[in-house]
């Protein structure tokens, strides 16, 4: 038995269900009015895996480029640190001249002290030893997996910012919705264009797929190196502290000494 028109069970998919497909025939000048039923839904799916294969090369893009920035922050704190580093390593030599010179005062307080190494010390007149030059401060290296990493990461800044800040305006043309709207008018080439435009977007979604891999990867290194940087330094405050704390026992002691000597 037939369904009457109004009970047809594929009806209200003519009139409703691919509302794109009349914004597509209104964007061809009433083109898709020539066209069959199916045909109608061949086009509307082609524009939906088209709009989908945009949608995820926008995505990818916008993935790359904060990958790009946060790079870029760990390029900035890995130098920030290393200066860091350098400061300490500054910090620690002074504490060693000042132990130096706090020995030298020590000897000299002690010759006071003895009557006799008074004496002894004003006739003989034994001149002081002359120290020798300070050594010339080594610049502060950072341990290799930082350096090799920084050293990666650094050649990524053009990349950077060619990628910021508006995403968008990065070679996203080329295929999409609107393209494959244009795909129904060039038969007479070798291949539909909706397959030259799929076939490209999904090209530049592996080709950026691949660069979130490597940026990650470099990320993954660089970040390794900041932590074995700042486990490093975290050894170098505490001996910091452990040569303060002794300083100042050894100046609290050397006054204590001055003062019973007047």
């Amino acid at each position: 038995m037939a369904y009457p028109k109004s009970h047809n069970p594929f009806a209200d998919d003519d009139e409703d269900g691919f509302g794109p497909t009349n914004r597509a025939s209104d964007g061809d000048h009433g083109g898709d009015s020539q066209l069959s039923d199916a045909e109608r839904r061949q086009r509307y799916l082609q524009q939906e895996v088209m709009r989908t294969a945009q949608s995820a090369v926008d995505s990818s893009y916008r993935s790359i480029g904060l990958i790009y920035e946060s790079e870029k922050m760990g390029v900035e704190t890995a130098e920030e640190l290393m200066r860091q580093g350098e400061v300490l390593q500054r910090t620690e030599k002074m504490l060693d001249h000042m132990d130096e010179d706090m020995k030298s005062s020590q000897k000299h307080i002690n010759s006071i002290k003895s009557v006799w190494g008074g004496l002894v010390s004003y006739f003989k007149g034994k001149p002081e030893q002359p120290k020798p030059a300070p050594e010339e401060p080594k610049a502060y290296e950072a341990n290799d997996r930082l350096q090799n990493a920084l050293a990666t990461s650094k050649g990524q800044e053009d990349k950077y910012q060619a990628s910021h800040p508006n995403l968008r305006k990065l070679q996203t043309g080329g295929f999409g919705a609107t393209a494959s709207v244009d795909g129904g008018s060039s038969s007479s080439q070798n291949a539909p264009p909706q397959n030259r435009h799929l076939r490209q977007a999904h090209q530049t979604l592996d080709n950026n797929l691949d660069e979130m891999a490597n940026g990650l990867s470099r990320l993954k290194n660089l970040g390794l190196g900041l932590q074995s940087e700042i486990d490093g330094q975290e050894d170098s405050i505490d001996s910091l502290l452990n040569k303060v704390d002794k300083m100042d026992s050894k100046i609290n002691s050397t006054n204590q000494q001055i003062k019973r000597l007047k």
